[in-house]
């Protein structure tokens, strides 16, 4: 059985998931804590359930979900992980954050290795495969348990919206076509974790987002 804990981290209220079965063993899917409280709640509760870190996965490389990249390297040993496409967002992470008026140096961590679309990514007993949803940004990905019926969405699609396309690297009608042909094909009950804000269901987003 899948678990799934969500944490809410940094000024963008951005969501964190730890995902772990019956084995102990976990991965963590864009780790955006940056304060130290924020960094202790993670390494507490991972230590409290006696977790082991097999994957640090990124759906994408905006900077509010690798902020706590380079912590959960330094605690747990494991690089991260995204598409290539995005790798060249990280080198500018702290220029970024000052733009959004975040003063403090944020470190930079390099990937260990890249994720492409239809890569399977395994831990314990779970499954997780790579959807390529570009739009949002150029490398977005999303990550689907067909066994447990859960995608892990990043800002792709969220509940009634979809990720903003005004960044570098988005593209409105490339993000709305990838949500179509990728994503609205899975089962209608599959239980979707966007990157911020609660989670929703695929067929209520088939059904209701005002963007389809």
């Amino acid at each position: 059985m899948l678990n799934i804990k969500t944490f809410v981290f940094n000024p963008f209220m951005e969501n964190t998931f730890v995902l772990y079965d019956e084995t102990k063993e976990a991965v963590i899917i864009d780790c955006g804590c940056m304060y130290e409280n924020e960094q202790n709640e993670l390494k507490n509760f991972i230590q409290n359930n006696n977790l082991k870190i097999k994957h640090l996965l990124n759906t994408h490389l905006h900077l509010d979900h690798q902020f706590g990249n380079a912590f959960a390297y330094n605690t747990f040993g494991v690089l991260p992980q995204a598409h290539q496409r995005d790798e060249k967002l990280i080198d500018n992470i702290t220029s970024q954050a000052m733009m959004f008026g975040i003063p403090q140096r944020v470190e930079a961590q390099k990937l260990g290795g890249y994720i492409a679309d239809g890569d399977e990514i395994k831990f314990g007993n779970t499954t997780l495969k790579a959807i390529f949803v570009p739009g949002h940004s150029a490398g977005s990905i999303c990550f689907h348990s067909e066994a447990d019926k859960i995608l892990i969405a990043g800002d792709v699609l969220f509940a009634g919206s979809i990720g903003r396309t005004d960044l570098p690297g988005g593209n409105f009608e490339q993000l709305t076509d990838g949500i179509r042909q990728k994503l609205f094909i899975l089962p209608p009950d599959t239980k979707v974790y966007p990157g911020h804000g609660p989670s929703t269901t695929i067929d209520k987003e088939v059904r209701t987002n005002p963007f389809f």
